[in-house]
């Protein structure tokens, strides 16, 4: 274990009302970031607070309620919230996976009554000289109502919370969304050289969009947060169709837009999702760039104490891991992780379980 870090000089914490103590939060992920820790590993853990009612706020409600109603139910939500450990208050104001595709022209929709809440967008590249004209969309009614909604919440949530950048469904992935999974298969193998440009003109949206939203949401005064939290930048990347790549495909594309996408957000965690997608462990540990993996086991597949192993594993190769885990599942991996490696997001259920949790991390580390 690295040595652990007591102080954290020349950071101003500009503090949030829904975090009284920031500044030790800070430290701590800061330590994180740097391979240190401070008495425990990182833990976030958030419980509702007793007495207080709680909401959810679906795909459907974003894209379509009134936006203030949205802004003021997100606001509810946190300062219903205990926010213990490390965890930062930060809203999560996203119409679904495929809204950057549907920034670019594309459509969100919805099955009607359907109850899960997820949409996707209806692709719109049919031949492959539209791959070259793919942008941002600015008159496109997804992008208008993610930027209603940004500038609204940066007002409400001023020096109260963080607003988060919006799913990072990036690089491949737009062109997944836009183009449809099967036809983008082909065109891998059929016009790779279109493929190389497609997916430049999806690092341009990618890189038009952070600043916008960064600027909108008061990222540089209030902090980014998105899962992972810090001052200067913090995204979740991820990559969902590199479970249909090869690793040379992985390779000339997803990894080297990844990597450009790490170095403007700074601070990352990489959604590696399914057991599908494990054919790209060497690309992704032997990557400089992203610092903790967030592997998703897939349906069937157990939760992450069922794949203890396997993040131990890739603690061994140097990554950091993210766990999702109940107060009594972090206290059992606990026994196998690596502190300094890991990073817990935990729900309790009350915030004396949430405190409870912390001392037990600080007694037992």
């Amino acid at each position: 274990m690295n040595s652990i870090k007591e102080e954290n000089d020349g950071v101003d914490f500009m503090g949030l009302q829904f975090k009284p103590d920031l500044e030790d939060a800070s430290k701590h992920w800061e330590a994180y970031f740097s391979g240190d820790i401070i008495k425990r590993p990182l833990v976030c853990v958030t419980a509702p607070k007793p007495g207080m009612p709680h909401d959810y706020v679906w795909y459907k409600d974003v894209c379509y309620q009134d936006s203030d109603i949205v802004i003021d139910r997100f606001h509810d939500i946190m300062m219903n919230t205990y926010w213990g450990g490390d965890a930062i208050p930060h809203t999560y104001l996203t119409l679904g996976p495929d809204e950057i595709a549907a920034s670019c022209g594309s459509e969100l929709l919805f099955t009607e009554g359907m109850e899960s809440n997820t949409n996707w967008s209806r692709p719109i590249i049919k031949d492959p000289d539209d791959y070259l004209k793919i942008s941002l969309d600015k008159e496109s009614l997804t992008w208008k109502r993610i930027i209603e909604l940004y500038e609204k919440a940066a007002v409400k949530f001023k020096d109260k919370a963080i607003v988060s950048m919006p799913d990072l469904h990036s690089n491949m992935d737009i062109l997944m969304a836009l183009r449809g999974t099967e036809n983008l298969c082909f065109d891998l193998i059929d016009i790779p050289e279109i493929i190389d440009e497609a997916m430049l003109r999806a690092h341009a949206v990618f890189i038009e969009l952070w600043e916008i939203l960064r600027q909108k949401g008061n990222m540089e005064q209030s902090g980014y947060c998105q899962l992972a939290y810090s001052p200067e930048g913090a995204a979740v990347l991820q990559c969902d169709f590199s479970c249909m790549m090869s690793v040379d495909m992985f390779d000339r594309w997803v990894l080297p837009a990844l990597e450009e996408e790490a170095a403007i957000a700074k601070h990352v965690v990489y959604h590696w999702d399914g057991p599908q997608a494990k054919t790209h462990e060497n690309s992704l540990v032997n990557s400089e760039l992203i610092q903790t993996l967030q592997y998703v086991p897939g349906a069937g597949q157990g939760s992450h104490l069922d794949n203890v192993d396997f993040l131990r594993h890739l603690q061994d190769r140097g990554k950091n891991v993210q766990v999702w885990a109940s107060p009594d599942e972090a206290r059992e991996l606990h026994k196998t992780l690596v502190p300094d490696k890991t990073l817990y997001v935990v729900t309790a259920a009350t915030p004396d379980e949430a405190d409870a949790l912390i001392e037990w991390f600080e007694k037992n580390t």
